[in-house]
């Protein structure tokens, strides 16, 4: 009687154990990396240095700094956009290192799954 699905020979290829170490290894240095990024903070700042936003790893508003002449009781909005636009450059600095992690650690091959049609 033929044996069905499964690989020709009965058992997994030595390969196989080869590839699941390797994915082992990556998932720790994955992990390593988070962490590290974890501890490190991202600063960017809008209107030509009047606010300036910090944000840690953990994707978290650490620091807000505001420029005096920036604040204006009667200009609240443009107050608000400042912050808004330096917080989403530190996110951006923060992706940007992410992927910049994931891609030494991939070698380049693309996102989860290393450019796999699946």
């Amino acid at each position: 009687m033929a044996k069905r699905g499964g690989f020709p020979g009965g058992g997994m290829p030595g390969n196989m154990n080869n590839l699941m170490k390797q994915a082992q290894k990556m998932q720790r240095q994955m992990e390593e990396n988070q962490k590290e990024l974890e501890t490190k903070e991202f600063t960017a700042a809008a209107g030509g240095g009047a606010v300036e936003v910090t944000i840690s790893g953990k994707r978290e508003v650490v620091k807000v700094k505001l420029a005096e002449e920036v604040v204006d009781p009667e200009d609240i909005e443009m107050l608000e956009d400042l912050i808004a636009a330096a917080t989403n450059e530190a996110l951006r600095q923060v992706e940007e290192a992410n992927g910049a992690a994931m891609s030494k650690l991939t070698g380049g091959m693309g996102g989860m799954g290393g450019g796999f049609p699946f």
